[in-house]
């Protein structure tokens, strides 16, 4: 029986607080909050339960995304808790839901027999200033129900961009929670952390991660003492027992994550007039033209009404907001990531620098490997897979697919081949996928590269190392896992040269959930990969339950087709993924682990 717990919105305050706005200017700084956003007292992952839209029917009027307040009265955001995925359905996990044997069709009656890893991923959360003159809020906000607007106009803008700071908080207390029953040995974030490069929203994600106030608003912080998303608090930050790493996205370091910061969008960060831009896509210099002011979010009100936007001949003069200095873009014209990767070193929690090296800051190279367990023969590649600043592509498409230069293709065949030499199981961890399946319901492979030619090779390459046991990406903001077979034509031909991908949902967009991956050896000496998706548990009525609701509701507006509208499916996809090695893996691997109780 499901729970029939449906998410109503309470503007209630839940925790009272005193917090003294003494002037409306970037360098006033607030008085340390006391107002803090627990998350619900029990936690699940959706092998346990999850979170379930409720559906609606064809004849439901149909919203615009602006209408934000009426999402509730029709139903758009509703949800309840479900019952889990049939993952779990086996307490001895010696049958998990949906065993995939494709890479290992001689496995199907091993068992479990001990645990190598357990780690976590979050992905593509991308905090928001919401507030900033330089967001490309006005295409979302403008836009009408129907498929036509969905793609990078929601992107553009949803009601989520109100509290993504919540929305983190909340996973990091979900995660910390989980570890106290099944610790993991490390967290990774896969990238696009934040929306628009710029240095308060990174100071926004690392200040979370590690437990610090958080002011959720810039400029003037206007509703700040009012409005609860605006209202400052204290994150829970990750579990210090817990090390996390970071991979670098296309957000991270560009304009919106689809164009090269520029002279006008860098004095629009710091600025007080609302950019006014040119949004089609299709032209390289759209940021560079003019025809639309793009707004910003008034925090005083509730549900955040988007002003100052619009047709640049609907203002007398350019809409003006307080300026914040804060805001800066981090990219410069000589890096897209040297400023980003420092800011990780400012940092309380584990390790300093999470992941980055002095080496890296040398380098200006977002590229490395780490070790979680010293008595387990595995290694982790972190790669950046973004498309550097090239003079000769400027369009969005191309700013925001993947690439690999030869520094770094040539850097990753010597890591493989380091980890293949020396006997290490491997993972590779970056933020866009290599040529994977296209969605949940359809094999067709997709592209994610700009250069569809280098992403074929790169995969011929990357099956001569049977090593390779995964690959973990972000950017597309689904659930999906590929197989990537040696011989597609024959997955038994040599399936130890075969690899899995899982890809890992927003924690910006529904279902806004993470994912738990257990590396386990198996009874023949094979390797199972055990993925998860994690719901973020939120208390009734905060930020980030509402967040929940608008991200439902966004889904259905922008996505708008029956099949959408009526959609009561988490879509978690949980699954076994068993993966053969070679025989000197299998023996390497034979007495490692810790041992699963039969």
């Amino acid at each position: 029986m499901r729970h029939q717990n449906f998410r109503r919105f309470n503007l209630a305050i839940l925790f009272p607080f005193l917090w003294l706005l003494t002037s409306c200017g970037s360098d006033t700084a607030p008085l340390p909050p006391t107002i803090e956003w627990p998350i619900a007292k029990d936690v699940y992952t959706t092998a346990e339960r999850q979170i379930l839209p409720v559906g609606l029917s064809p004849d439901t009027p149909k919203l615009n995304p602006a209408q934000v307040a009426l999402y509730d009265q029709y139903g758009y955001g509703l949800w309840l808790v479900g019952n889990g995925t049939n993952y779990s359905a086996d307490p001895d996990r010696t049958q998990a839901y949906d065993r995939r044997l494709e890479l290992a069709p001689d496995n199907a009656g091993a068992s479990n027999a001990a645990c190598l890893l357990t780690f976590f991923a979050i992905t593509d959360i991308h905090l928001t200033d919401k507030e900033s003159p330089a967001q490309p809020i006005y295409p979302g906000w403008s836009a009408v129900f129907g498929p036509t607007s969905a793609g990078l106009f929601v992107s553009s803008y949803s009601p989520i961009i109100l509290s993504t700071t919540h929305v983190l908080d909340a996973a990091i207390q979900t995660v910390n929670a989980l570890h106290e029953k099944t610790p993991f040995d490390f967290g990774i974030s896969l990238g696009d952390n934040i929306n628009n490069n710029q240095y308060n929203e990174l100071r926004w994600f690392i200040d979370v991660m590690d437990g610090e106030y958080i002011t959720p608003s810039s400029g003037a912080h206007a509703g700040a003492g009012t409005i609860d998303y605006q209202k400052p608090y204290k994150a829970a930050g990750l579990n210090r027992a817990i090390p996390w790493y970071q991979v670098i996205g296309n957000h991270d370091q560009y304009w919106s994550g689809i164009a090269y910061e520029s002279v006008k969008t860098r004095a629009a960060h710091v600025g007080n007039e609302v950019i006014n831009i040119r949004f089609d896509l299709a032209d390289p210099n759209f940021v560079e033209e003019t025809g639309a002011y793009m707004g910003v979010v008034d925090g005083t009100t509730p549900y955040g009404d988007v002003i100052k936007c619009g047709p640049e001949e609907n203002f007398a003069a350019p809409p003006t907001v307080v300026a914040d200095k804060n805001r800066h873009a981090l990219a410069t014209d000589e890096s897209s990531s040297l400023n980003w990767m420092t800011e990780f070193f400012t940092t309380t929690s584990n390790p300093v620098g999470h992941g980055f090296t002095q080496a890296n800051l040398d380098q200006d190279f977002a590229c490395y490997t780490f070790v979680p367990k010293a008595d387990v023969p595995l290694k982790v590649i972190v790669l950046d897979d973004t498309n550097k600043k090239d003079p000769a592509y400027t369009s969005a498409m191309f700013v925001g697919s993947g690439a690999l230069d030869q520094t770094r293709l040539d850097w990753l065949r010597d890591e493989l081949q380091k980890g293949q030499d020396e006997g290490q199981l491997m993972i590779i961890a970056a933020h866009i996928p290599i040529r994977p399946q296209k969605n949940l319901d359809d094999e067709t492979p997709a592209y994610c590269f700009y250069d569809h030619d280098f992403e074929d090779e790169l995969l011929a390459t990357l099956h001569e190392y049977p090593n390779l046991i995964l690959w973990i990406a972000g950017h597309r903001h689904l659930n999906t896992v590929t197989a990537q077979p040696n011989n597609p034509d024959d997955p038994a031909d040599q399936p130890e040269r075969s690899f899995w991908e899982v890809e890992t949902a927003s924690l910006r967009d529904f279902p806004q959930q993470f994912r738990i991956f257990e590396i386990l050896r198996n009874s023949d000496n094979t390797i199972s990969i055990l993925v998860t998706n994690v719901d973020p548990a939120v208390a009734e009525g905060s930020p980030a339950a509402k967040s929940r609701g608008y991200a439902i509701g966004a889904a259905r507006i922008f996505g708008a087709t029956p099949a959408i509208l009526a959609d009561t499916t988490s879509h978690a996809y949980n699954a076994e993924l068993v993966k053969q090695l070679t025989p000197e893996m299998q023996a390497k691997i034979a007495d490692c682990g810790t041992a699963i109780e039969p």
